[in-house]
């Protein structure tokens, strides 16, 4: 199964922030759309980074309450581990389980913005996968016996 199959399903937009958003405002959006992480994204669409509740958890360990006035540039993870929508299934569970990250930006093969995948969409995926092929397998032995 491939990334865009799971895009059509969930939707292609994304929750972004400028590069100045500051971080008390980045966890509001977060809270607001039940969401792990906002991409950051430049005036000309480019996606420069991705801010999740952990760097900002990891951040207010570190430097308390002066945190909250950070901006997404200055806190942000500018190393981004990306799929396609090509990209199939297994890779993103792959690249998240090898990287230790939770969400996947999807880059067009031209970087532009195609999508976001979390874990919880891909392990979605899987579970719904791993039903259907019992089910598929529990209707052939009942009929070939």
């Amino acid at each position: 199964m491939f990334i865009d199959t799971i895009l059509k399903q969930k939707g292609r937009q994304v929750v972004a922030v400028a590069p100045q958003d500051s971080v008390a405002s980045i966890s509001r959006t977060l809270a607001q759309h039940r969401i792990g992480a906002v991409l950051v994204i430049e005036r000309d669409g480019t996606v420069s980074g991705i801010v999740s509740e952990r760097d900002i958890v990891r951040a207010l360990a570190g430097g308390g309450e002066a945190t909250l006035r950070m901006t997404a540039g200055q806190l942000m993870t500018r190393v981004l581990y990306t799929l396609t929508p090509q990209s199939h299934v297994q890779e993103g569970l792959r690249l998240m389980t090898d990287r230790r990250v939770r969400h996947l930006p999807v880059l067009e093969k031209d970087g532009r913005l195609a999508g976001m995948v979390s874990i919880g969409d891909l392990v979605k995926h899987r579970i719904a996968e791993a039903e259907q092929e019992a089910d598929e397998l529990k209707a052939y032995v009942a009929t070939a016996g």
